[in-house]
């Protein structure tokens, strides 16, 4: 009963996710042949760069959607989990590809810090504000749930910062408009990446440790065991493994030992009650191996907890 209810309070918002993930790539790649029109029209190779870098982020978009639909495919005899993996999977390829789209960018920046070309600054800054409007909107739709799970967070990242790198690029425009120096245009190129780097090193690591299967960074160790210590009849548990299934579920396993003197329904209720309590702190599937207080004792693990 409780893991339906579950999945249905999640559903209205793994929609409106979808919803957004389908609006954004579209507007997005809309975008993206605009910027390639006119970047050849003009022969601006800033327009086309960055044309290259919003691409790679409509890419991501679209994983980042294939890991959520891979995500709720059914369970097979060969993947007993599914395919839930993907989304972590999917969410380190995206920061790492964002982390290289970067670095892109700020090679090609410095390439231009040596070699300034005269830009077109008003046509440049009126198609970048275009694309601040996309990627902001696009941005806006994913900012309410992007702490709940690392893909929307990605896709979050990537819009933020196809937004930020656009309202640099209209900054950049209108000053090279005005003032003939053409080196601001890189300049800015390189402050916005660097921003942009340190706010996906988190997402970086985050994924890195939920693929290695560590534990997810909003689950406490001590928490876990301040829950399950205290409750009656437990004696102690240990060998207790928590990992990420998904970005958006949590597994625990653990061997439990309980008092000799419980019977076989008591002990039933002491797993129905830590299942609930763990629930509450973002842990899905839990699976518990029980053992008597007389038989954990008579072995030399017994004070290994």
């Amino acid at each position: 009963m409780d893991h339906h209810h579950h999945h249905n309070h999640q559903a209205p918002v793994l929609k409106k996710v979808t919803n957004a993930f389908v609006v954004g790539i579209v507007l997005n790649l809309f975008y993206v042949v605009v910027q390639v029109g006119i970047g050849l029209k003009i022969n601006s190779l800033s327009l086309l760069s960055d044309a290259g870098h919003n691409f790679l982020d409509v890419a991501a978009l679209a994983l980042s959607l294939l890991a959520f639909k891979l995500a709720r495919m059914r369970v097979t005899k060969k993947y007993t989990y599914g395919y839930k993996k993907a989304s972590i999977l999917i969410s380190l390829f995206n920061a790492v590809i964002l982390l290289v789209s970067i670095g892109a960018i700020i090679y090609e920046s410095i390439h231009r810090f040596q070699n300034p070309q005269a830009l077109p600054g008003i046509t440049i800054a009126i198609v970048a504000l275009i694309g601040t409007a996309i990627n902001g909107i696009s941005a806006f739709m994913f900012f309410k749930d992007k702490e709940k799970d690392l893909n929307i967070k990605s896709a979050f990242l990537h819009l933020i910062a196809d937004a930020l790198f656009s309202l640099g690029i209209v900054a950049g425009g209108i000053a090279i408009y005005y003032t003939q120096l053409y080196w601001i245009d890189p300049l800015l190129s390189v402050v916005i990446c660097l921003i942009i780097i340190y706010s996906t090193w988190d997402l970086l690591k985050d994924s890195l440790r939920l693929s290695l299967d560590g534990v997810p960074i909003d689950i406490n160790i001590e928490n876990i065991e301040s829950i399950v210590g205290p409750i009656d009849g437990v004696i102690s548990f240990h060998h207790l493994h928590v990992w990420a299934m998904s970005t958006t579920e949590n597994a625990m396993t653990a061997h439990l030992v309980v008092s000799n003197s419980l019977s076989n329904q008591e002990i039933i209720n002491i797993k129905k009650q830590i299942k609930h309590e763990l629930e509450h702190v973002k842990i899905n599937h839990v699976t518990l191996e029980i053992e008597l207080e007389n038989e954990i004792c008579s072995t030399p693990d017994c004070n290994n907890l």
